[in-house]
């Protein structure tokens, strides 16, 4: 019996659908050819999905509120940790002053710590004034980075000054996603 080698074949695709991608996905290959071809020999392949960009939900809606991944937290007179575990977080809320200061100031503020060095990430402060109600207020919204032994904190230094928000965990300290709870649907 005489073995004789196979030659490869070469045929072309006809799907503007598939070429429309391609010149999407890959700017660089816009110009070069009209046609794409499909061969039988066994070659490396590239995912070009968005599934190998490992999710198929866009950037932006990773970081969506959602009911069940958002944990609350309210604030006043006092220092409370509002996140301590590592990873990406999205931080939504907002700071109100309610009252009057007639001495000092009062406001709020979000900080980092790593149990030695404190960092203010975000802040507001309302100065004294000698008479009437000072009612302010002031929104944030970040996404936070914490390593291990990091702790996210927020700080209301008055019982006028109360700050309202909620946390959500967007990605973990490796960089893998999480994905708004209950998606996908």
């Amino acid at each position: 019996m005489v073995n004789i080698p196979s030659q490869p074949e070469i045929i072309t695709v006809n799907s503007e659908e598939l070429q429309t991608l391609i010149r999407n996905l890959l700017p660089s290959q816009r110009g070069f050819g009209s046609e794409l071809q499909a061969s039988n020999v066994i070659t490396p392949i590239i995912d070009l999905t968005a599934a190998a960009e490992g999710s198929s939900l866009r950037e932006d809606l990773q970081t969506a509120l959602a009911f069940g991944s958002q944990t609350t937290f309210q604030i006043q007179n006092t220092t409370t940790t509002i996140v301590n575990s590592p990873g990406f977080y999205r931080v939504i809320g907002c700071v109100t002053n309610l009252g009057t200061v007639s001495s000092g100031s009062m406001g709020g503020t979000l900080h980092l710590t790593d149990g030695s060095t404190t960092k203010t990430l975000w802040g507001m402060v309302i100065p004294g004034v000698s008479t009437g109600v000072n009612p302010f207020s002031e929104s944030f919204d970040f996404t936070v980075f914490l390593r291990p032994g990091d702790t996210l904190q927020g700080f209301s230094d008055n019982a006028g000054s109360i700050m309202t928000g909620s946390h959500r965990q967007v990605a973990t300290g490796d960089g893998t996603i999480v994905q708004p709870n209950g998606f996908p649907l």
